[in-house]
């Protein structure tokens, strides 16, 4: 795989082409598609991943879904919405994508003109979260007081946003402004982002960085090895409460523990101003499978039963920032009520 060529995702000749980041890092692997259920699969399958980028590829997929609609277009249109939101349920960028389009749909008078409007505004999501993405990167210099370790969970750069990343987007530009050391990425089990898809993204930016299970990071902060943990989120709650990764709970306690700052970074559209609190956050539950295979050889009996929440959700008094694109803020964060 050539880390200098590739993208997660792109628009061009009227269809959408993903990167399948189930095949990572192995294989290089691009769907070109104009089928909106292709897409609504991608998402489910974990092809499409990453809050922002679910939203940026649902948003397409609305749109192709009216692209050769003659008649019917108001019944497709629903259709497609209420398929594309019932594919994860977690981040909340997909339903906010959804919603742009929903709500630009509804104010169309000629809907035979649909497909072209949602497109436009499908591509302005696009770019808006990749200029947030640049701005929360610079934003997240202001957390590094000296060159300094970094830890982090799941993947948060390309292959997860429309732009450079949310926390590693902060992680590449402090390095580029000479702030990072060395970065530690968990595998973030079971379907190993950490171990597939940052440790890539760190290779192809020329980064230090050191890979380990996630249940090294206790012994990792009593070395002295850590100065910060930065990780993404899937959704934050008014309150600050944040569910990002399943693990990221457990990083959260350990830093609080070793009194090491905490941070999330997302953009704002993370945030779910209809919740109060993190208990209002529906947690996905994945496959059993994905516990008791790996690519597709079974290395447990299909029998046992398992615990597979894909998300946990972190309390705000135990994060030191949340970065968006519009600064860093600290609990209580008033900022998003």
């Amino acid at each position: 795989m050539n880390p200098v060529s590739y993208f997660s995702i792109k628009f061009e000749n009227n269809s959408l082409v993903f990167l399948d980041q189930t095949k990572l890092p192995l294989q290089e692997v691009y769907v070109e598609t104009d089928n909106y259920e292709r897409i609504a699969e991608a998402i489910e399958r974990l092809e499409i991943r990453g809050a922002p980028l679910i939203g940026i590829a649902a948003a397409y997929a609305l749109a192709l879904s009216l692209k050769n609609v003659k008649t019917q277009i108001e019944n497709t249109f629903n259709s497609a919405f209420s398929r594309l939101a019932a594919t994860r349920p977690t981040a909340v960028n997909l339903f906010s994508a959804l919603k742009v389009l929903k709500d630009e749909f509804q104010i169309l008078p000629d809907k035979s003109l649909s497909y072209n409007a949602l497109l436009k505004k499908a591509i302005e999501i696009h770019k808006r979260d990749e200029e947030f993405c640049s701005r929360i990167g610079r934003n997240g210099l202001s957390l590094f007081k000296q060159k300094s370790n970094v830890l982090t969970h799941c993947n948060t750069g390309k292959l997860a946003t429309g732009g450079i990343g949310t926390a590693f987007g902060i992680i590449k530009t402090a390095f580029e402004n000479g702030l990072v050391n060395h970065v530690f990425a968990d595998e973030t089990r079971p379907l190993l982002q950490g171990l597939r898809l940052s440790a890539f993204e760190l290779e192809s930016s020329k980064i230090p960085f050191t890979l380990q299970t996630d249940s090294s990071a206790a012994e990792l902060m009593k070395q002295g090895k850590i100065d910060l943990v930065i990780t993404g989120a899937d959704r934050i709650a008014l309150n600050g409460d944040s569910a990002n990764k399943i693990g990221t709970y457990n990083l959260a306690i350990l830093a609080n523990y070793h009194k090491i700052p905490f941070y999330i970074a997302a953009p704002s559209t993370t945030i779910d101003r209809s919740i109060a609190t993190g208990d209002e956050i529906v947690i996905e539950y994945r496959s059993e499978k994905e516990l008791f295979n790996f690519r597709q050889t079974s290395i447990a009996p299909d029998y046992y039963k398992a615990f597979t929440p894909a998300f946990d959700v972190t309390p705000a008094h135990l994060i030191s920032g949340i970065i968006t694109e519009e600064g860093v803020f600290t609990f209580p964060y008033n900022f998003i009520r």
